[in-house]
């Protein structure tokens, strides 16, 4: 019972700590900065644009990797981590860079 005691009293509270700490030191974007870089994108696109500068595409190459080795369902895993793309136009992606790949 002493045991149980002294686990609750030590064990919950370095629980607690490890759940709410990431929650409150997390911080939300600051609307200012967020408006001066989509600003400074904008400003770069011109200038891109301007020099008739193309960015080459993503090669993906952990992608690429999982394609090689057969693992399909690793490379769409990969490429949502990559992109933030939803499910359906990871599959999508995937399959065309293995098309293209001949994979």
């Amino acid at each position: 019972m002493d045991i149980l005691w002294i686990l609750a009293q030590v064990l919950l509270p370095v629980l607690a700590l490890a759940v709410l700490l990431p929650l409150l030191t997390h911080r939300r974007p600051d609307p200012q900065q967020a408006r001066q870089l989509a600003s400074i994108e904008r400003q770069l696109q011109l200038i891109m644009d301007h020099l008739d500068i193309a960015e080459p595409p993503p090669t993906f190459p952990e992608v690429v990797r999982h394609l090689e080795a057969g693992n399909k369902i690793r490379a769409i895993k990969c490429y949502r981590d990559a992109t933030g793309a939803d499910l359906k136009g990871a599959k999508d992606a995937v399959e065309e860079i293995a098309s293209q790949r001949g994979l």
